[in-house]
């Protein structure tokens, strides 16, 4: 089990301030399967204003939203994320970290059991805001 006393988790303060001052959502694994959580998620942070950007390999159009193939094709394309919205399993977010680090994200969200305490060190070191095993879904009614 983590060691949840740490920052690597986000605490209520830092979730509540990247999910008022964020507005352009990378989210790593959208696709258009509506049975996935990233589909639900991505739907909800639309739904209150937030622009999402699928990243995901086969780049599908998701609620709207043109896809990319990767963080770095996205980024090109429109800028640094203000978050970087992690749907994938724990041994691959890691990657997906080093690639917001990459492109100058604003923060980088692993969601629900993702968690990879090495790249949040990452994340926190280059000082950028990380928060893990957490959904904004969920936190955004809390």
């Amino acid at each position: 089990m983590p060691d949840r006393s740490t920052d690597l988790f986000g605490d209520e303060a830092r979730i509540d301030d990247i999910l008022q001052r964020s507005h352009l959502w990378f989210i790593v694994g959208l696709s258009n399967n509506a049975e996935r959580a990233a589909y639900r998620v991505a739907a909800v942070l639309a739904g209150i204003g937030k622009q999402i950007v699928p990243i995901h390999p086969s780049a599908p159009t998701v609620h709207g939203s043109t896809g990319y193939a990767s963080v770095a094709e996205a980024t090109e394309a429109l800028g640094p994320p203000d978050v970087v919205d992690v749907f994938v399993r724990s041994d691959l977010a890691g990657a997906v970290a080093d690639q917001a680090i990459a492109a100058g994200a604003g923060a980088v969200w692993f969601q629900l059991e993702v968690i990879d305490e090495d790249a949040a060190r990452r994340v926190r070191a280059a000082g950028i805001d990380m928060v893990m095993d957490r959904c904004p879904a969920i936190e955004l009614r809390r």
